[in-house]
């Protein structure tokens, strides 16, 4: 009772805490747990303590996708966008320091200067030079049209001018850094000697082979020991690895059956009861149908109708025989042809060749396809038609007219279009009318044809061997699960699902139902494909959520190129942002490292001696002889490459006995008996220009640079 007194006597306090958090939820339902939240994230990330914003992130993000056409993921946005933003942040600060300021007009001088620009026709005058107050009118009837509402042309404008100023900051700077870059020319001097020169010696060599692998086993804590004291060569990133089992929806046998029975259905014609007419009528079926395309709009084809014409090795091998025996108007099938059952029927026979080569001048009009022509339809048909008589028995004369007057592609090249095979010309892509006239006419015919595009005089050049061809009118209905089939599937996810929940071994139930199970390996917090699934990025976040926990599991709805299924999930690993991680590849390296440091301590307490003949006698070897060995090129004859060693022999004294040095591969002792410079030059300009340059090629590493540099926190992962 007390209880509910302290409740009754809170209750406005109550209320007014559900309706903020009711009101929270209309707005955005994931602000909920916000709202009681004490670390709420309001930023995608961070730059040197400048805020990313993640609605402008956001926009940033869906305008990227919208401009790519859809060619994008949402991940390649995200991480595009904000590669952009961080880049644009890191650059700020160096910008301010260095004094760069880019102003309106060095914008628009750049925008101007744009091949895009300078060769569009919108912004050309009648003497066909740009103009600027062209380009001005059509920034000024954007920002009305923005104005009015319609504000996506303005937008991509203002990116556009937005990237112009980015990339003449960037080019300013990248200048500056690259003119603070140079080299002297004693400097010049030295690099051509210090690579130039020339040495004589003798030296001990004993290999790393030498010594067995079993003399310098590595141990658990050499390696510990190794990593952490080069751990900041081995900072880990958050990862997590899965298991998963995927469950296509494919149809069943009986699926498959009931869509043949569909489809042979629709062959002849059949009674069905009208609502309309409250009794049973005729329905025309497929072999009876008077317009084919009509017919398969109608009874809702899976495929739209293919008006090209195909020669017998075109056709599926199990009914080619069938079709090329069959009249017209006969209906083959149902056949099964790419997960589809089909019915097609003859709709005409004839003699085709595969290419066809023809030459065409054209004379668009206004409203045609592509066309800036202000010619009406009737004055372009005079135009044709007057051209038509000058053209239709000289070629020479066709070429000429062709190369004056022909818009397109064909311009100076005599209208010539080249070959067009047969299933480019019958594409939807090409013009029907142009098509059936070079097909249906043979070499030498020339006429006058109207297409989308205008009034054309086409001329068929060439044209190969003509064969046998039929157009075939094909009803298809895609054989795909039925509800039936999807439960049974859907009901095997969810029971797998259910049994790893209550702590069942993935790998017994899976070898139980016989199902196959799949890894996913170290995935990245910004990941997106999935090995074996595509790109699943619901997974990723999925096992990246802060409650998550080893062994969790879950069922998911996937779709990979518009083949669905579900995925039943188990989170097997989870790597944090802390510590050391080594990749197997780069343990096999540390070991390899550690083996040959234990090798090269070995050799060295063996190789005892004041001289080079004294320390090969007691490391059972010979001296040997070394000759013209130079920096640029650092190979010692019989053993291979091995800077280290004559780096130590340019500069140690002549004549002395070295210390010992630890090669690629083996263990020196080295004497330096002659070393021989280059001739002097009269003068090191040349080499002072390559290094120069060679400076220089680094200052287009100054974004990475600076981004490594910078004090970043990425929360990408939290939203995306």
């Amino acid at each position: 009772m007390a209880i509910l007194s302290k409740i009754r006597d809170r209750s406005m306090f109550l209320i007014l805490i559900v309706g903020l958090a009711l009101f929270a939820f209309v707005l955005d339902p994931s602000s909920i747990s916000q709202f009681f939240s004490t670390s709420k994230v309001n930023a995608i990330g961070e730059v040197n303590g400048v805020e990313i914003d993640r609605e402008e992130f956001a926009s940033q993000v869906e305008n990227y996708r919208s401009q790519s056409g859809g060619r994008v993921s949402q991940m390649q946005a995200v991480n595009a966008v904000w590669s952009g933003m961080v880049g644009e942040k890191v650059f700020q600060d160096q910008l301010e320091k260095a004094g760069i300021v880019v102003g309106e007009k060095d914008i628009w001088d750049a925008m101007t200067s744009l091949n895009e620009i300078q060769n569009s026709p919108m912004f050309k005058n009648e003497a066909g030079l740009f103009d600027e107050e062209k380009l001005k009118e059509y920034i000024a009837n954007m920002k009305d049209d923005a104005d009015a509402g319609n504000t996506q042309a303005w937008m991509s404008w203002l990116a556009t001018e937005k990237s112009i100023k980015q990339n003449l900051e960037r080019e300013a700077y990248t200048s500056l850094v690259k003119a603070g870059i140079g080299a002297s020319l004693k400097e010049g001097e030295r690099d051509y000697l210090y690579n130039n020169t020339k040495m004589d010696g003798q030296f001990v060599y004993v290999p790393y082979s030498s010594i067995e692998d079993g003399l310098a086993t590595v141990s658990n804590d050499d390696v510990q020991n190794y990593l952490k004291e080069n751990a900041n060569l081995y900072k880990p990133e958050a990862a997590r690895s899965l298991q998963y089992v995927k469950f296509d929806i494919l149809p069943s046998e009986a699926d498959d059956a009931e869509t043949k029975k569909i489809v042979a259905s629709y062959i002849n014609d059949r009674e069905e009861y009208s609502n309309a007419a409250k009794s049973t009528v005729k329905v025309a079926g497929f072999k009876n149908a008077s317009d084919n395309e009509e017919f398969l709009n109608d009874n809702k084809s899976d495929l739209n109708i293919d008006n090209g014409y195909k020669f017998k090795n075109q056709i599926l091998a199990s009914i080619s025989e069938e079709v090329f025996n069959a009249e017209i108007g006969d209906i083959v099938g149902p056949y099964k042809e790419n997960g589809f059952y089909k019915i097609s029927k003859i709709v005409e026979t004839t003699q085709i060749p595969d290419s066809v080569k023809a030459s065409h001048i054209i004379v668009p009009y206004v409203g045609t396809t592509r066309s800036t022509s202000t010619k009406t339809k009737e004055e372009a048909r005079k135009t044709i038609d007057s051209i038509f008589t000058i053209v239709k028995k000289s070629k020479a004369k066709f070429i000429k007219i062709a190369d004056e007057i022909n818009s397109d592609g064909t311009k100076g090249k005599g209208g010539d279009i080249g070959w067009v095979r047969k299933d480019q010309a019958f594409s939807p892509s090409f013009d029907k009318d142009f098509a059936n006239f070079i097909y249906k006419n043979k070499a030498g015919s020339i006429d006058i044809v109207e297409t989308a595009f205008g009034f054309h005089i086409i001329r068929v050049d060439e044209q190969t061997k003509s064969e046998k061809a039929v157009k075939l009118a094909t009803f298809a209905r895609l054989i795909e699960a039925s509800e039936e089939t999807e439960n049974k599937i859907f009901e095997q996810a969810e029971t797998l699902n259910a049994e790893l929940a209550e702590g069942k071994d993935i790998d017994e139930v899976a070898k139980e139902h016989n199902y196959k199970i799949q890894s996913a390996v170290d995935l990245k917090v910004l990941a997106e494909q999935i090995p074996g699934l595509g790109a699943q990025r619901q997974m990723v976040t999925w096992a990246f959520k802060e409650e998550r926990e080893l062994g969790d599991s879950k069922r998911f709805d996937i779709d990979m190129s518009g083949r669905r299924g579900y995925a039943v999930a188990k989170l097997t690993g989870v790597t944090s942002a802390t510590g050391v991680s080594v990749s197997s590849s780069e343990m096999l390296k540390v070991r390899k490292e550690l083996v040959k440091e234990k090798k090269a301590n070995l050799i060295a307490k063996k190789m005892t001696g004041n001289t080079l003949e004294e320390i090969a006698k007691n490391s059972g070897v010979t001296v040997r002889n070394a000759s013209l060995v130079n920096l640029s090129s650092p190979l010692i004859s019989g053993v291979g490459n091995e800077p280290s060693v004559v780096g130590a022999m340019s500069t140690i004294k002549l004549n002395e006995v070295s210390d010992k040095i630890s090669g690629e591969k083996g263990v020196f002792v080295v004497k330096v008996t002659k070393r021989e410079s280059p001739v002097d030059l009269e003068n090191y300009d040349s080499f002072r220009k390559k290094m120069v340059t060679q400076y220089q090629s680094k200052g287009n590493q100054i974004v990475k640079v600076l981004e490594e540099t910078a004090d970043i926190n990425d929360n990408r992962g939290r939203f995306f």
